[in-house]
């Protein structure tokens, strides 16, 4: 199609003229550009796409030989729990049979008090919903998933057997010996059939995170931007979260793997104190002294090394007895007093030490993935591991999944509309198992994107292809090409939420028979309830108690400095591993936020980040008191309290900047005593790091509603 452009007329004047005519692009010029856009599928892809059809053929076969009543519920369950890694299908698989007969044995519960009519039988429904979905808010995946299963497999069976509870065990047992039968296939298949293990994709994810924090340890000693910092910064967080979820599945894969899961977890807790050690040598200036060249050149040569040579990570024996040493140097060099800034140089030396020793306890932890059968040292203590949980948003969940659900339940007794009952199950199914995600409207729009897609693909096939050409062998014939290609998609991770609400509801629509019969009005009227409840269910995130990620943000900001006033004030001083992986927990629920608010909300993740580095710097202090003297006890006492009192009351700017220099003031008497030994200077260099930290985020520590203004 030929049409005009036009384009200012540079040189005559200003205005714009019609100066030329270009071709606009047709819409198959459009779709094969978009397509180019998309990455061709890896073996790895085709292997998935492959395993997961023929699994559900499989699971489909023996659900038509032991004669089950719906058949497709075995072989939907192989595309509900496929994934590309087998121990996440077996997690997956596990939580979802749990699931299942958990709310199989709630469903015969909620048809027992459906008995006493049906406001005892809505309200029974309601609170089950609800429980799951709070349940489900406050626990991540696999458990998750279980707990939202759970309450939505409740109204799958229950509300069918409303008023006829003599279905109820029925409904129950066969849809807990299809699911299981699903689940078993997918299972053996993921383990038995080119299998990925989630051992191999752990050591791979460990030697990425490795040189990761190399590249950033580098910059420490200069010659990044800023966006690379963040990007690096954002990237370490979000893998090493990705990596804890990874060690649950690997335990499922074999008994002899479970000591990999204890590995997993130690390198974590090493991979944070590392990330966290980095960071401060990064922010901490390095004072001009003479102790300090060695070590660093030292340490930058090891982490250069790690980050830029592809063969570094082959033998991480000798790499580990390098920064072995380097730490050791670093804790034994001596500072003479007349040195410029003895403080600092202390507080350089003691960091790199620390990172030193941490990315040491990774590299030896990724030694221990790649091996194995190796002998574990026993004093080696498992940090803790702890998870954000937003108990508000969680309850907020509970509320509207359970209003929603008992509304649309309540519309459907009083009607007697039967296709209601699937519009109602699917409002269980998407208010309580998308509740938890960071966009939950986006997130049902692309289940209803998915669901929509698969109409007209199950009408043809289900519906003029299959009664035409019955047998097993045509229906392999004509939907294998349409799955094969929905699983290629759902190995993508950019549409591998629309590709699984494609090919789960392509066969919910097919409803695949021994014997398929020509029906398009039942056909029509399930598509129209199905469709109908996602949009429910849209409707209900937009409306009932809608979402505010303000809200959210500013939760997450206030639980961030309440730590930081109870590691100031609590008597009991909590473990460094348990801080630290709480703390990057609620920064990585803060990325997607920070990411959709522009300068603002990069500004609130930089300085929860920093955060992070005063609570560190505040356990150097908890930790250091017990070993300072009597005079310098009180001294640290009173600035805790002055801390405290600071995060916990709104101030101003001046303010800010008076705690900044009293601290300073504070660390320059203490380095200057006569009597500084190490864990004094340690203690004065904390100090001075908190007072840089307070002061470039002067926001974050005087405003308590600090967070982004729009969302």
């Amino acid at each position: 199609m030929r049409r005009q452009v036009p384009l200012p007329l540079v040189g005559r004047g200003q205005g714009w003229g019609y100066v030329r005519t270009v071709t606009a692009p047709s819409w198959p010029d459009t779709l094969h550009s978009w397509l180019a856009r998309i990455p061709p599928p890896k073996r790895s892809d085709w292997i998935f796409a492959v395993r997961a059809t023929i699994a559900g053929l499989v699971a489909l076969s023996i659900a038509y030989a032991l004669k089950l009543e719906n058949p497709q519920w075995a072989m939907m369950t192989v595309f509900i729990v496929a994934q590309p890694v087998a121990g996440m299908v077996l997690a997956k698989g596990f939580f979802r049979l749990a699931g299942t007969v958990v709310g199989a044995l709630a469903a015969l519960l909620l048809v027992w008090a459906g008995r006493h009519g049906a406001p005892a039988f809505l309200a029974a429904l309601a609170v089950w919903i609800g429980l799951c979905t709070f349940a489900a808010s406050l626990l991540r995946n696999p458990e998750s998933y279980g707990a939202a299963l759970a309450g939505y497999t409740a109204a799958i069976i229950s509300l069918p057997a409303f008023n006829q509870p003599h279905l109820a065990h029925e409904l129950a047992v066969a849809r807990a010996s299809e699911i299981a039968l699903g689940i078993v296939c997918a299972g053996l298949a993921s383990r038995l059939f080119l299998p990925q293990l989630a051992r191999d994709q752990i050591v791979g994810r460990l030697e990425g995170l490795v040189r990761d924090l190399a590249a950033y340890a580098e910059f420490a000693f200069g010659g990044a931007d800023r966006p690379t910092l963040v990007k690096l910064n954002r990237r370490i967080i979000a893998e090493t979260q990705a990596l804890g979820e990874m060690r649950a599945y690997v335990r499922l894969e074999g008994p002899s793997l479970a000591a990999h899961g204890r590995s997993v977890r130690r390198t974590i807790g090493y991979l944070l104190s590392a990330h966290s050690a980095a960071r401060m040598l990064r922010l901490h200036a390095a004072p001009p002294n003479p102790a300090l060249p060695p070590t660093r050149s030292l340490l930058k040569e090891v982490v250069h090394d790690v980050a830029e040579r592809p063969d570094a990570l082959d033998d991480v024996a000798a790499i580990i007895a390098r920064l072995r040493k380097i730490a050791a140097d670093a804790r034994q060099a001596s500072l003479p007093e007349n040195v410029p800034d003895r403080i600092g140089a202390a507080a350089r030396l003691a960091m790199a030490a620390e990172f030193a020793d941490a990315l040491a306890g990774v590299l030896d932890g990724l030694d221990a993935v790649r091996h194995p059968g190796r002998p574990e040292a026993d004093d080696m203590r498992q940090p803790a591991l702890v998870i954000h949980r937003d108990r508000q948003t969680a309850l907020r969940n509970a509320v509207r999944a359970a209003l929603a659900t008992s509304l649309v339940a309540a519309f459907w007794i009083a009607t007697q509309w039967a296709d209601a009952a699937g519009a109602t199950i699917i409002v269980a199914v998407v208010s309580s198992l998308f509740a938890s995600r960071p966009a939950p409207i986006r997130t049902s729009f692309g289940f209803f994107k998915g669901t929509l897609l698969a109409v007209p693909f199950a009408f043809i096939v289900g519906q003029l292809l299959l009664p035409a050409f019955p047998g097993f062998f045509w229906f392999v014939l004509f939907v294998v090409p349409v799955l094969i290609p929905a699983a290629l998609a759902m190995a993508n991770p950019t549409f591998t939420g629309t590709a699984t609400a494609f090919a789960i509801n392509f066969l919910a629509f097919l409803s695949p028979h021994q014997q398929m019969v020509y029906a398009p009005t039942h056909f029509l009227n399930q598509t129209a309830s199905i469709l109908v409840g996602i949009l429910l269910s849209i409707g209900v995130f937009w409306t009932v108690l809608p979402a505010r990620p303000r809200d959210s943000v500013l939760r997450i900001v206030a639980t961030i400095k309440e730590d930081l006033v109870r590691l100031c004030l609590h008597e009991r001083v909590p473990r460094r591993s348990a801080f630290e992986s709480l703390a990057y927990d609620r920064i990585n629920q803060l990325m997607p936020f920070a990411q959709r608010t522009g300068s603002r909300g990069e500004a609130m993740l930089s300085a929860s980040v920093a955060a992070v580095t005063v609570g560190l710097e505040v356990l150097v202090l908890r930790n250091a008191e017990p070993h300072l003297p009597d005079a310098v006890k009180p001294v640290i006492t009173g600035f805790l309290k002055r801390l405290a009192s600071l995060i916990l009351r709104p101030t101003g700017s001046h303010a800010i900047g008076d705690f900044a220099a009293a601290t300073r003031a504070e660390a320059e008497a203490l380095g200057a005593r006569g009597d500084a030994s190490q864990p004094v200077l340690a203690v004065a260099a904390a100090l001075r790091v908190i007072a840089a930290a307070v002061e470039d985020n002067p926001r974050f520590f005087r405003d308590t509603r600090s967070g982004p203004r729009s969302s």
